[in-house]
């Protein structure tokens, strides 16, 4: 929980925030007053969790349009329900928009999210029983990549390659913590998967997608890359791009590329490999709808559709570019303050910490700690973790959303400052970890006097 003081306030709310609600405001007192609150703690902190962002204010207009109102099963030209002519347009412009971007030959703008998109790609592209091969959760995958309490897990077989030690888990150098190809490649020739998924949530370097499909070939595997993370980078052409090696990209659409909480498909146009008759988009598209959703929403393909418009601009470009400069100066920073980093650094927008090997702190008490001074991030597992998930040992950050309101490299080294700072005010008593409480609201009033100052808005909020 933030301070007291961010809802107390609340009193006089901004004008122009509070006259963007004011339907609400009349039928919803409540809520109004947690619009509020959640407006003014998005402004005063600052974000550096990685697969957090801003979206603009025309992607939050486009969210509160009727086209909340249509249910639209089906796809443009061939739905279940009357009076989707302009529906149809909406998705269609989206679609193109986004191949466009990609240079895709097809693209699904209907999965309700990532998570969605990928379960989409194993019915497209997999029975139950069949083996997937991806990278492994504590090492920095993604749940849906085959872990067991996920249906990824619970319905196919699973094999990961990363790194730990107990668990036998290889394709990973355990002292730089890079992907080794190599090993990947062993993998995938003793299990023999079906899919392989590239791509994850806590790997702070690039993702060498020709290797993989070269792998996915040698085992006459499908590759999925899943690129939820990294989507604005490559985009932004500071990241190396699946679309011309993997079988089919899945991601969500509200990390770097600043859209609106939801996902997309993108896939070659070629025969399936069981069935030649058969096209890759007619699988991918039958498993969206009706495999696995009803009707998708309208509101959020519109959103989609202005993100993407935004995405093709060289500001979004340029934006990309800083993203990355900007994680690599704050990890410059902190290791220069001695925090132990993961790989030695970072290539993309994130930075994972070993916060454990760096200060002796678990990254779950660390979280907390910043967070009450006002910065903002999550406790994430690290390769060959000795500790728990739910208190592990690292601290997952990241650039995009301190970019999009502006931030340079200065302002890395000033945050990494602050991270050192309230490391420092950690003391261990028995097994507890307990923090200066005085040195925390220091840190959080020059927290709050950076974020609002007037130099750094928050697109769509600003107050």
């Amino acid at each position: 929980m933030l301070p007291a003081e961010t809802s107390e306030r609340l009193e006089n709310p901004p004008i122009t925030t509070a006259s963007a609600f004011e339907a609400v405001r009349a039928t919803d007192p409540a809520l109004y007053d947690l619009i509020l609150r959640e407006v003014q703690r998005q402004t005063e902190i600052v974000r550096l969790i990685p697969s957090e962002n801003y979206t603009s204010a025309a992607v939050m207009q486009a969210m509160a349009t009727p086209f909340c109102n249509k249910y639209s099963e089906g796809y443009p030209g061939k739905r279940y329900y009357e009076g989707n002519e302009i529906i149809d347009a909406v998705e269609e412009l989206a679609r193109e928009r986004l191949k466009q971007l990609f240079k895709a030959d097809h693209a699904n703008v209907q999965p309700l999210s990532g998570s969605p998109a990928n379960q989409a790609a194993y019915l497209a592209l997999m029975r139950p029983g069949d083996s997937v091969l991806g990278m492994h959760l504590p090492s920095g995958g993604h749940l849906t990549h085959g872990w067991n309490v996920n249906f990824s897990g619970m319905l196919y077989k699973s094999h990961f390659y990363g790194y730990n030690e107990e668990q036998g888990v290889r394709g990973m150098d355990p002292e730089t913590g890079m992907l080794d190809y190599d090993e990947i490649l062993a993998i995938a020739k003793r299990v023999r998967p079906k899919v392989i998924f590239a791509g994850g949530t806590a790997y702070p370097r690039y993702w060498d997608f020709a290797r993989f499909r070269a792998i996915a070939d040698e085992v006459d595997a499908y590759l999925v890359a899943d690129i939820a993370h990294i989507n604005g980078l490559i985009i932004g052409g500071v990241h190396p791009d699946p679309v011309p090696y993997a079988h089919v990209v899945t991601s969500t659409s509200h990390k770097a590329i600043r859209g609106p909480r939801g996902g997309f498909i993108l896939c070659k146009d070629e025969p399936m490999k069981d069935d030649p008759s058969q096209r890759l988009p007619d699988r991918i598209d039958k498993a969206v709808f009706p495999g696995l959703q009803g009707g998708p929403h309208g509101n959020t393909m519109a959103a989609l559709a202005v993100c993407f418009a935004e995405a093709a601009t060289e500001e979004f470009r340029a934006y990309a570019h800083q993203i990355v400069k900007n994680a690599k100066a704050l990890a410059q920073a902190l290791l220069d303050r001695g925090f132990v980093l993961v790989t030695g650094g970072t290539d993309n927008h994130l930075i994972l910490i070993d916060v454990m090997r760096s200060r002796k702190i678990p990254g779950k008490p660390f979280a907390k700690a910043l967070y009450m001074a006002g910065i903002e991030t999550n406790f994430n597992s690290v390769p060959n973790d000795p500790r728990k998930p739910f208190s592990p040992s690292g601290l997952r950050i990241g650039t995009p959303a301190v970019t999009t309101r502006g931030f340079k490299e200065e302002q890395m080294v000033q945050i990494a400052d602050w991270m050192d700072r309230v490391a420092a005010a950690c003391t261990k008593v028995g097994g507890e970890y307990r923090f200066d409480e005085a040195k925390l609201r220091e840190v959080r009033e020059e927290v709050r006097a950076l974020c609002t100052g007037g130099n750094f808005p928050v697109p769509g909020i600003d107050i």
